[in-house]
């Protein structure tokens, strides 16, 4: 069974390596890289839960709840019982991030979650060229990704997590859609609290939009006297962002009230460059939780910080986490995670 499993985690990886190698590794800097943008479903690279965040996003080693699902998926070997989570990202232009996920066991070693994400507009009024002033109708941009992942642990050390996802992008009156996984494994080294983390996502189909947005009638020429004739307008075909990141994580301090981990992690994406991400986070008394990290590689995002409170008791466990991402040019990103373990 070990064997098989490492075979199935093994092959979408040679596969990113024999097909994929030449649209994520030829960046070098932003200034040369030409594919900048060039995939669809860009919310799948928006950072999910305000812990990771709070990070910069150096968490995919260490990843140990629900949110490990962006980072990881198999950092959801870690939680015990049933687990929930609740996400909501205040992003710019009036749009909005929102995750939620519940993951319960189904054997000592064998875990399954279920989560979504969601990235909306809301109401945007629609303009034309001829009608600047508003054509009086609405439209909404709305992306959903819906994900099913099992994990589980080979040995004490070495935990696994495979994700399956259906990816639906939707504008205005025409949408996509098409599946996807992700992949993760973890390794505690169980040497000086060191891990390290791998992970590929968004390996699936290519995307084409439809709907009744890419119907019409016109006439094909304005000086012949013709009826007006159907048309149908056919859109390119774009694949989903393939990511590859590579974690390091550490326990850099730890006495029975104070702890400290210190966290690196490198990006690696089909549209954008490499990025390279370091993070911190200090906890005491396992009740309050301070983060830090820097992004180097992105044309908006660098300092990350945050803040957390977690609740234990018998039976109950719960975490507020919050986190501010500064951005260059467009202001503040706002994350609020709630996380409730039974």
């Amino acid at each position: 069974m070990k064997k098989i499993i490492i075979l199935l985690l093994a092959l979408p990886l040679l596969n990113l390596s024999a097909v994929e190698s030449d649209r994520i590794f030829s960046a070098s800097n932003a200034q040369n890289f030409t594919k900048v943008g060039a995939d669809g479903g860009q919310f799948l690279k928006i950072g999910v839960g305000a812990r990771g965040t709070g990070m910069a996003g150096a968490f995919s080693a260490l990843a140990n709840d629900l949110t490990a699902l962006y980072y990881n998926p198999a950092g959801i070997n870690e939680q015990e019982g049933v687990t929930t989570n609740f996400s909501y990202t205040s992003w710019f232009g009036g749009f909005s991030h929102n995750f939620a996920a519940v993951a319960f066991p189904i054997s000592s070693q064998y875990k399954i979650a279920v989560s979504m994400v969601n990235f909306t507009s809301g109401d945007v009024e629609e303009t034309t060229l001829l009608q600047d002033q508003g054509t009086g109708r609405n439209y909404s941009v709305d992306d959903l990704a819906l994900q099913m992942t099992f994990a589980g642990k080979l040995t004490e050390q070495f935990s696994f997590g495979i994700t399956a996802k259906y990816v639906q992008l939707a504008f205005a009156d025409v949408s996509s859609g098409g599946l996807a996984i992700d992949v993760g494994t973890q390794y505690d080294t169980g040497i000086e609290g060191i891990k390290f983390g791998f992970s590929v996502h968004n390996l699936g189909t290519d995307h084409a939009y439809s709907g009744e947005g890419l119907s019409g009638r016109n006439k094909i020429n304005d000086y012949i006297q013709t009826l007006p004739k159907d048309l149908e307008y056919t859109a390119y075909r774009f694949s989903l962002p393939l990511m590859f990141r590579v974690g390091f994580g550490k326990e850099i301090y730890s006495d029975e009230m104070n702890q400290l981990d210190a966290a690196f992690d490198f990006v690696a994406s089909s549209d954008s460059p490499e990025q390279y991400v370091f993070g911190v986070e200090y906890s005491w008394n396992d009740l309050v939780f301070v983060r830090g990290g820097y992004l180097v590689g992105h044309d908006q995002l660098g300092l990350a910080g945050g803040v957390g409170l977690n609740y234990n008791s018998g039976g109950f466990n719960g975490a507020l986490d919050y986190s501010v991402n500064p951005t260059a040019d467009i202001g503040l990103i706002n994350r609020f995670t709630i996380g409730l373990d039974f």
